[in-house]
Order: structure tokens, then sequence, then C-alpha cells
């Protein structure tokens, strides 16, 4: 470069430097800066109620894992709504019940652009960076089934209230043992966020005097793998040979549980109950395996799910408490405290109205 016009040059870059220093800082905008921006933007949005659902919006489903039956109820729920407020919906997930195995998928659709990413997640924490890392993107979240970090997501879905679950779970058990007996629980995965409140408040419920005639003697994991809840159900009734009761607050786990029940000697002499899909437990509670379970209806979960990360997406709602908007044909619903979602209380299925459901 000849030295004149390289004095142009650094003459031009200066004088632009000072404006910027005037406006901005001649550095120009940090990332820091663009996050607090990000945050601040997020804090002072405003919901506008009477703005209608955007067309074309693309939303990601990613369950705990892709093969669980469960899950694939409660996502089809959603994808199914999405095709009618005019949306495109998709579940995709690893096959396994691993936050580590989630992150990818999380960095990969926010990567995508997706309008929203819907998640239950598989650990509370070690999937909440990579969710802020979205939301500084304008990828609405909205945790369903197992929740996040509070600020790691826009919304919960909650199945039903925590407390009912929890509390209706040891009812329904005690009232099968007369009140009298050793139970245990099969659980998920240790850092399930559903799974451990759920846990944490079944604790609580038999510190009740009425239930003193009861002792819980293990918890154990399954992983919300079949073979391996099969195996530590065979491993419970062994360890503890007066075992009256098993609860499983798990699809998977409930399921396997009565597998190994139903081709064992324990059938007629062990309790069992939990949650469970009427399609995967039909055929114990016809055989006798398990006189009941509770569940919520899975498809309406994600049905829920799916408008209420619309209505974010839309500008609808922003996630505050008493925000209101509506959910295609499950009718109106209203943001709770911390951004929880209830769906609605859960069902109890015996072999009087299991035949009623399909799912």
């Amino acid at each position: 470069m000849r030295p004149h016009h390289r004095s142009r040059v650094l003459a031009v870059t200066a004088a632009a430097c000072a404006l910027s220093v005037t406006l901005a800082g001649c550095s120009g905008t940090t990332k820091s800066d663009a996050e607090d921006d990000a945050k601040d933007t997020a804090k002072n949005a405003k919901a506008d109620p009477d703005a209608p659902l955007k067309k074309g919006l693309e939303l990601a489903f990613l369950p705990k894992q892709i093969n669980n039956p469960y899950m694939t109820v409660v996502d089809k729920g959603g994808i199914k709504a999405a095709k009618e407020f005019g949306g495109k919906g998709k579940e995709v997930g690893p096959s396994d019940a691993k936050a580590s195995s989630q992150v990818s998928y999380i960095n990969t659709l926010t990567q995508q652009r997706q309008d929203a990413i819907l998640l239950a997640a598989n650990d509370p924490n070690a999937v909440c960076g990579p969710l802020k890392a979205a939301m500084k993107q304008d990828v609405k979240i909205v945790t369903y089934d197992s929740d996040a970090g509070k600020d790691c997501r826009h919304l919960f879905i909650n199945q039903a209230a925590s407390e009912d679950i929890g509390r209706g779970l040891v009812k329904d058990m005690a009232k099968q043992l007369d009140y009298k007996g050793d139970i245990a629980i099969l659980s998920a995965t240790q850092n399930a966020t559903n799974q451990n409140t759920w846990i944490k408040i079944m604790k609580d419920e038999l510190k009740k005097p009425k239930y003193k005639g009861m002792k819980l003697v293990k918890t154990a994991y399954g992983d919300d793998v079949d073979q391996k809840s099969f195996q530590e159900t065979q491993g419970l009734l062994k360890a503890y040979p007066d075992l009256k009761g098993i609860i499983s607050p798990t699809t998977v786990g409930l399921a396997a549980a009565a597998r190994y029940v139903s081709g064992s000697k324990y059938k007629g002499k062990v309790t069992l109950g939990g949650l469970g899909t009427p399609n995967q437990m039909r055929k114990y509670i016809k055989d006798g395996t398990i006189e009941q379970f509770s569940l919520w209806d899975a498809s309406k979960l994600g049905y829920l799910g799916a408008y209420a990360a619309a209505a974010l997406a839309s500008g609808q709602i922003t996630g505050k408490e008493g925000e209101k908007f509506k959910a295609g044909k499950l009718g109106e619903y209203t943001v709770g405290k911390d951004g929880e979602v209830v769906l609605g209380p859960p069902t109890v299925f015996t072999s009087k109205n299991i035949d009623d459901f399909d799912f």
C-alpha cells in the first residue's frame, strides 16, 4: 500500500472509531453485551394475548429416550397438535436416557433454529447450559414430564400436580396392603427430576401416623430400561423376602416389574402400583398381576405442550404467572408459579375402565 493511501485509510478508520466511541465504544459490542441485551429483552417482553398463532412454526420434541413407549405417545400428541395450528412437529432424541446424550440434540436443534424445543429432561442441571444458549437465540424452551432448572426454560408442562401424584401413589398402595408391610420403590434414573420430586413426596406421606405399619426398605433404579428394571425387580424380591409391595412411578419400570411378577411365585403375593399406560398394562390387569395403576392421558400432555410452545413463539404469552392461552380442544390454561402449567389430575385404571382407553 502506498504511504499517502495508507494515511487516508487510517484517518477514515480513526474518524469512524471516534464516532463509535461516542455511541458504543470503539471495540464494538461484546458477547457479554449481547447476552445482557438478550436477557433484558426477555425480561421486558410483554405478552399479547390477542396475537394470532404464527403459521409454519417448527417444534422439536426431545424425549428422555426415543424408544420409550410412553414418550412416543406424548410426542405423537404434540405433533398432532402442531398440524392443527399449521406448524410442523418432529421427535428426535437418543436411544438411552442420559442427559449427556440430550445435550448434543439440543445444540443441533438450536443450530437448526427451531422455533421451540420441547424437552423431557434426564437431568435438571446437565442440560441447562445448552438450553440457555438456545434461549439466547430466541428458541422457546418448554419442558414436559420432567423439568429442567427454572431459569433454563420458559414453561414446564406438568402432567399433574406433583403432590397429587406422590401422595396418591402411597395412598393407593396403602389401601391395597391394609396399611401394613414393607414396600420398595422402583424408579427410573437417579437424576430424573419428576421421579425424585414424587419420591420425596412419597417419603413425606409415609411419615404420617396412619402409615406406621408400613416401611420403605429400598429405592432401586432401572434407568428406564426394560431389562434393567426387570432385573432390579428380581433383585428387590430376593433381597427382601418379606416385601409386600413395589411402587414404580415410571411406565417402563411398572411394565417390567409386572412382567417379572406375572411369571413368578410372587404373583398374587406382592402388590404392584405406580404409573403405566393402559396398552402396556392391560394384560397384567386382566391376568390379576396388578389391580390398579394410574396415569394421565399421555397424548394430551404432548398436545398441551405443543400449544404452549406455539403461544410462546407467537407472543401470546411469555411464561409469566397468570398469563392465559388456549390449547385447542383442551380449552384455556393459566400459567402458574415458576412457569408451571398443569394438565390435570391423573386417572386410576382398573379392570372396570381400562378397556375405555387406547394409548
